[in-house]
């Protein structure tokens, strides 16, 4: 009977060991399934209206238009800042870039003390890659990096934030600078070689930032557009056609099915130039804001703008047999700082103890379930101008409110996406009591910012530059 009982009791630990997980501070986690790999995609300045599904007038993106159909096509999201590096530090902290004095994109050691900002994200931020390597994931960056000056060379690689394998562009002057054009090639490499367990990649595609490099291929196919839109067209549809190479390979490897895809861009369209035809910057001379001739049809505002032009942004998601197919969701409100509380739930882990995002956990939004947002969306914008559409410096969004402000200029707009998706109709002066509300809110907000960005985030370079 004795030796009945001890088989018993070993059948019993033997399921129960595997019917339960653990999670990061190894609670027990039960019937969970196999955490999927993520892929997240960061275009670089592709607007809103940039896609063939969200009706563009010249653009085709027959990949993403079929990502769509076979996912959930997100249409109230956005990102917490109007330009490059502050959206990405979004991403990879899961705070409002302003927590971490980065106001505008990564420049020169001398512009940066100017605008009050660090030389480059400190890497003991809170960093959605480490946060994942800790929980198992192997963590690749490929594409765009911008999360430093590009001009100095004492600024951290991209592995002391959490990644296992990087190839990037805008990277530190030490490091190895990739070729923009590498990007998704070097994501389904990564794919091949890590198929057989869970992996995290940050894809951040170079389309459709100037420079411009279109190809003869993609350009022939855009012959009957006028110049300006044939150039924009062959990048969009280059870019679009490597997704879909992506797509494929996810299919013949044969995890297509746990494999969650997220397409999205970093801010809205770039402003078109109208004399120069050329560019040269840190990613090489090519065609220059010429070419670039994004749109964002309706919604006001363009790259640099608080309004819905210049944050809300494409967010499409699909995971085969997980998201629902063919969605539309045009009020849910979502935001990148959610991006990282986020995976980290399908990865089966808590936040960190002491960590406080910004975000919120929107994977019951992801697999198509009725979701609420319960935290306010902030902007903190520095360089706010007069022209009309851009004159805004702070903004809030919370229940499909949206209000946008200048103190100093003494200008308040009032809005209501669920009524007004397109920010078209200001009703300030009809609410005075939201007006008020959300301006507090804001206010209270703004005290919680830090004044000045970490010391041990300044390049050497900067010290030599105060000392003279």
């Amino acid at each position: 009977m004795k030796t009945v009982n001890l088989i018993t009791s070993l059948l019993f630990t033997i399921i129960l060991a595997h019917s339960c997980k653990t999670n990061g501070n190894n609670k027990p986690i039960e019937n969970k399934e196999t955490p999927p790999n993520i892929i997240f995609i960061f275009a670089d300045d592709w607007g809103y209206s940039d896609l063939g599904v969200h009706a563009s007038s010249f653009c085709k993106t027959p990949n993403l238009d079929k990502m769509a159909a076979e996912g959930i096509d997100f249409q109230n999201f956005s990102v917490v800042n109007p330009v490059c590096s502050p959206s990405r530090v979004g991403v990879m902290t899961g705070q409002f870039p302003a927590r971490h004095n980065v106001h505008g994109h990564f420049a020169s050691v001398e512009s940066h003390i100017k605008r009050g900002m660090p030389d480059w994200l400190d890497p003991k931020a809170p960093s959605l890659p480490r946060m994942l390597k800790n929980a198992g994931y192997t963590t690749a960056h490929f594409g765009k990096w911008h999360l430093s000056n590009t001009h100095v060379a004492d600024a951290p690689s991209p592995l002391e934030y959490g990644y296992d394998e990087y190839g990037a562009f805008n990277l530190p002057s030490n490091l190895h600078q990739m070729h923009v054009d590498s990007t998704l090639y070097k994501t389904i490499d990564f794919a091949k070689r890590h198929k057989d367990q869970p992996f995290f990649i940050n894809a951040w595609i170079h389309a459709t930032h100037t420079p411009h490099y279109p190809k003869e291929k993609y350009m022939n196919q855009f012959s009957h557009l006028s110049e300006q839109q044939q150039v924009y067209a062959a990048v969009v549809a280059e870019y679009d056609e490597r997704i879909g190479e992506l797509f494929k390979t996810l299919k013949d490897l044969g995890i297509d099915n746990n494999t969650l895809v997220l397409f999205s861009s970093d801010n809205g369209p770039e402003i078109t130039g109208t004399k120069l035809k050329t560019d040269d910057n840190s990613t090489g001379p090519g065609l220059g804001t010429y070419y670039s001739v994004g749109e964002a049809k309706e919604l006001k505002g363009e790259k640099r703008s608080l309004f819905a032009g210049g944050v809300r942004i494409p967010f499409i998601a699909r995971w085969p047999e997980t998201i629902p197919s063919g969605i539309v969701d045009k009020t849910t409100e979502l935001s990148t700082v959610d991006l990282l509380p986020t995976f980290l739930n399908l990865a089966q882990t808590d936040l960190p103890d002491g960590y406080q995002t910004d975000g919120v956990n929107i994977a019951k939004a992801l697999k198509g379930k009725a979701f609420k947002r319960d935290k306010a969306i902030y902007w903190n914008w520095l360089y706010a101008s007069k022209r009309p559409g851009f004159w805004p410096s702070a903004a809030i969004q919370e229940d499909n409110w949206k209000l946008l402000t200048n103190t100093k200029l003494g200008k308040t707009e009032l809005y209501n996406i669920n009524l007004d998706w397109a920010e078209q109709n200001d009703v300030s002066n009809k609410n005075p009591q939201k007006v008020s509300e959300l301006l507090k809110k804001l206010e209270i907000f703004e005290k919680t910012l830090p004044k000045n960005p970490p010391s041990d985030c300044f390049s050497k370079k900067r010290f030599e530059i105060q000392l003279n």
